[in-house]
């Protein structure tokens, strides 16, 4: 159990919690991309934001990276990277129609989750997916089998399910999920469909699971939460809604400036983390707007130290 900090001072500081920031996907995504243009030069082109944080995508672009939602806008024979959310089968066999030399950067533990739903629909069964409708993981992970599978993102929508077989039933999730909403879902799914097959082992990234559970810790030690992390970004919302649903005030900003002085009035202890797709320079880079803003400490909490890394692929 990791122990609670004691607390002295009286001046403001920030808690700033462990794990933050980059994730071992994130890392790998951002690094091929890099390493796509190191070796074949500009421009580089990446289906969709390549992870979901306006700091990073911008700064790649500025070195040559075109992002496109469309794969018609990629010149014949030009390089293309798919995101660290993955894409569905229909976009691979696209690319692979249009002559595009592709760099798939979809996060190993994505992957995972692809093969695990084509393996339970070719073993007859339907499929619920618990997760968030547009999110690009979603799609990709759905369009890995050409039917059979049904969304839901809360315990309402499992109510409404009409499923052919219920003996023939399994779920996966996104992996970027709230931890305990996710658990809530599946509970209602298995008192509705006792015999549902679970995966192997969660989809619920071990990140995403840490970086939430550092929260829990972190918050009720703190009068207010920041989280820096973009707003399309899934897992750093699910950070701020972790704090939220614990009664402290929580933000999610994408920048220094974004901060509001407001905010710190009569508060002593600001908590800050950053979602998996935020880079560490970001938190850096907030931790010194506060400090002009009054805060006079930070202080590094105890939590998971992360030593997971994904291998590149081959060529790279």
């Amino acid at each position: 159990m990791i122990a609670m900090p004691e607390f002295s001072s009286t001046d403001p500081e920030v808690l700033l919690a462990q794990p933050r920031g980059f994730c071992a996907g994130v890392d790998r995504a951002i690094e091929i991309v890099e390493r796509a243009l190191a070796r074949f030069g500009a421009p580089v082109y990446v289906r969709h934001e390549i992870v979901h944080n306006t700091v990073v995508v911008n700064e790649l672009r500025r070195k040559g990276v075109i992002f496109v939602e469309a794969l018609e806008q990629v010149p014949a024979g030009g390089m293309l990277i798919f995101s660290a959310h993955g894409v569905s089968k229909k976009i691979q066999k696209e690319a692979e129609h249009l002559g595009l030399r592709v760099w798939d950067a979809t996060c190993p533990l994505v992957k995972k989750v692809h093969v695990e739903i084509a393996k339970m629909r070719a073993d007859g069964d339907e499929i619920v997916m618990i997760g968030h409708p547009g999110h690009p993981e979603v799609e990709g992970t759905m369009g890995q089998v050409q039917d059979g599978v049904y969304l839901v993102e809360d315990v309402h929508d499992v109510a409404a399910l009409r499923i052919a077989d219920p003996k023939k039933l399994a779920y996966v999730t996104q992996t970027t999920l709230s931890v305990d909403d996710t658990w809530r879902i599946i509970a209602a799914l298995k008192a509705r469909f006792p015999e549902i097959r679970a995966p192997k082992k969660q989809d619920i990234c071990y990140a995403s699971q840490n970086r939430q559970d550092a929260v829990k810790w972190m918050a009720p030690l703190c009068d207010m939460v920041i989280v820096v992390g973009s707003p399309n970004s899934s897992n750093s919302n699910r950070l701020r809604e972790v704090a939220g649903k614990r009664g402290i005030p929580a933000y999610q900003i994408d920048a220094p400036e974004q901060i509001n002085p407001g905010w710190l009035t009569g508060k002593r202890r600001i908590g800050l983390t950053a979602g998996a797709s935020a880079p560490e320079a970001l938190a850096q880079a907030v931790i010194q707007r506060l400090r002009e803003l009054g805060v006079k400490r930070v202080r590094l909490l105890q939590g998971v130290e992360e030593t997971i890394s994904f291998p590149l692929p081959r060529g790279l």
